[in-house]
């Protein structure tokens, strides 16, 4: 059976727009996906749906296909996205809708059973990380456009992969480098050169978006459309392998992909061949995020210019902890960022930045009260104040949090275009999630000369968040710099090079076939994204901080 061309042309909600157009005829392909769900996106989606319950879903996935869905029909390509977020009913419906407008003869169907908020009071948005059954359900029964609420990003791959090959839950293999796929596909362009350490050895402008050529025995080649923009090799690759994963053990709904098996060869230019890849029957539980409005949250910067940056920003403090003390806010944060320069030719680069984020479940205590008080300064603090925006009235913040339920204690359902709703069954065999034991390192380099050196020299990252936790995958380039790597970045020096991360707990996990160490940070994010605790709040750069770190590097690999 001829491989399955399954592209992907959105890695978030508000990706480029015109992607789905130039997937559709930039070459060939058999299905497009579409990812427009994160953890921040849920919450936006339900206060959205606060305002209008017609509403919280990803409206820029309509105007895409009006622009697209008569070719999309045209060419034979099917649709899979998860841009129905919190009512992908509706989503389908408003499709069906457009199709008749447009006079395009297309069958719609919908997953639903992931929206657990009736259980759970209190929560803006609660919802099911789903496999992807569902959606072979749907293709199977003749499908054009599958539309889906929360599922896994990986999902939008193993359904069409499993339609088409006809694979069953107990496929755990082809399952599992399906997954892989999936999850090498799911944020679009950072497969092929977007955010990649090494960009500077590509024309990354306008990376091409990327596909995966799959196999029936669940094999791959990564690739992209000719001529595009960016690059495919086993850099771009690794990268996103890493991206927001943590041990061997990558754990799904349909199955557990043991990253620890997966091998990449270089097949030819913007060709990455993935293989070997094991699987797992799925854990006994399903991932169910919940997002919850925290309180109110608001801030203020202030510029602190030339000659005693520490004394200005101990007099601001302490005049505002003042004013503040009769109604303080129930949390208040600190942070001064050295971004001054002595003798600076500028102003701007003679100047640091003092900011103060407060939180509090009452609006009033975050808003009027702290820019009365900030604003109050503007005549009798310390010399040059000013702030680079005045506070607001305090914007309302959300909280991620997830847990797990049974996998029965969801039903999982696919709606087809004829109205038919197939329950989806829940695996017949599972598997408790347990610790790999380490594996195997090479032997370390032997001794010889070092130079002083930023890590990123010899080593590539990719960091990102998981609610509260952040991991960040470091990978080396050749055999040498991995012989060196494992052994030099331990946790302890990981803890070392990025201080932030010293009283945190901090798990290595490596992964010699890729040259690779995963470190995951937990609770360095606090309540997660939509709680802005940290200056990064995704934990996007962690990676990039760790690689401007400094340390002894031998000679031989520079």
């Amino acid at each position: 059976m001829r491989p399955l061309r399954i592209g992907n042309f959105s890695g978030f909600y508000g990706d480029r727009s015109d992607a789905l157009r130039e997937m559709l005829t930039g070459g060939e392909v058999d299905v497009l996906t579409g990812d427009y769900l994160a953890e921040l996106t849920m919450l936006i989606l339900g206060r959205d749906r606060l305002k209008d319950p017609s509403a919280g879903y990803a409206r820029t996935f309509l105007r895409q296909l009006e622009d697209c869905l008569g070719l999309a029909r045209e060419r034979g390509v099917r649709i899979v996205a998860n841009a129905g977020g919190l009512n992908p009913a509706g989503l389908a419906d408003r499709v069906r809708e457009l199709a008749d407008r447009l006079g395009v003869p297309v069958r719609v169907a919908h997953v639903e059973g992931d929206d657990l908020a009736a259980a759970r009071p209190g929560t803006l948005a609660a919802h099911a990380y789903l496999g992807g059954f569902g959606i072979a359900a749907c293709l199977r029964a003749g499908a054009d456009v599958v539309i889906t609420g929360r599922v896994t990003d990986a999902a939008l791959v193993t359904g069409p992969a499993a339609a088409h090959f006809g694979w069953t839950p107990a496929d755990h293999d082809r399952l599992a480098g399906a997954v892989v796929a999936g999850h090498v596909l799911e944020c679009g362009t950072q497969a092929t050169g977007g955010n990649y350490a090494f960009f500077g050895e590509g024309d990354v402008r306008r990376p091409g978006f990327p596909l995966a050529e799959i196999h029936a025995d669940g094999g791959c080649v990564i690739t992209k459309h000719p001529g595009t923009g960016g690059f495919v090799d086993t850099g771009t690759v690794t990268a996103q392998l890493l991206y927001e994963t943590g041990g061997a053990r990558y754990a799904g709904p349909d199955v557990t992909a043991r990253l620890d098996t997966v091998t990449l060869r270089q097949e030819g230019p913007d060709r990455v061949r993935i293989e070997g890849v094991r699987g797992e029957a799925p854990p006994p539980t399903l991932k169910v995020g919940l997002n919850r409005l925290g309180g109110f949250r608001n801030e203020v910067v202030f510029v602190l210019t030339g000659l005693d940056i520490e004394a200005k920003a101990a007099l601001v403090r302490e005049q505002l902890d003042a004013a503040l003390a009769k109604s303080p806010p129930q949390e208040a944060r600190w942070d001064l960022v050295r971004t001054d320069r002595a003798d600076a030719d500028t102003e701007e680069t003679a100047s640091a930045l003092l900011r103060l984020v407060v939180r509090d479940p009452d609006q009033q205590a975050v808003g009027r009260a702290l820019s009365g008080a900030a604003v109050e300064l503007a005549l009798a603090s310390y010399p040059g104040f000013h702030v680079l925006s005045p506070p607001g009235k305090g914007a309302p913040y959300g909280v991620f949090e997830d847990v797990y339920v049974p996998h029965g204690d969801v039903e999982h359902r696919a709606v087809l275009h004829d109205g038919r709703r197939i329950p989806v069954p829940a695996p017949q065999e599972t598997r408790p999630l347990d610790a790999v034991p380490p594996p195997p390192l090479p032997a370390p380099l032997p001794p010889g000369p070092v130079r002083r050196a930023p890590l990123g020299l010899v080593a590539g990252a990719r960091s990102g968040d998981k609610g509260g936790n952040a991991n960040v995958g470091v990978w080396a380039r050749t055999d040498e710099a991995w012989r060196w790597l494992a052994h030099t970045l331990t946790t302890d020096r990981f803890r070392q090079l990025l201080p932030e991360t010293r009283e945190l707990p901090v798990t290595r996990h490596p992964l010699p076939n890729l040259r690779a160490l995963n470190f995951v940070v937990e609770g360095i994010l606090g309540a997660g994204v939509a709680a802005q605790t940290r200056f990064d709040p995704q934990a996007k750069a962690l990676g990039e901080w760790l690689r401007s770190r400094h340390l002894d590097i031998p000679e031989t690999l520079l």
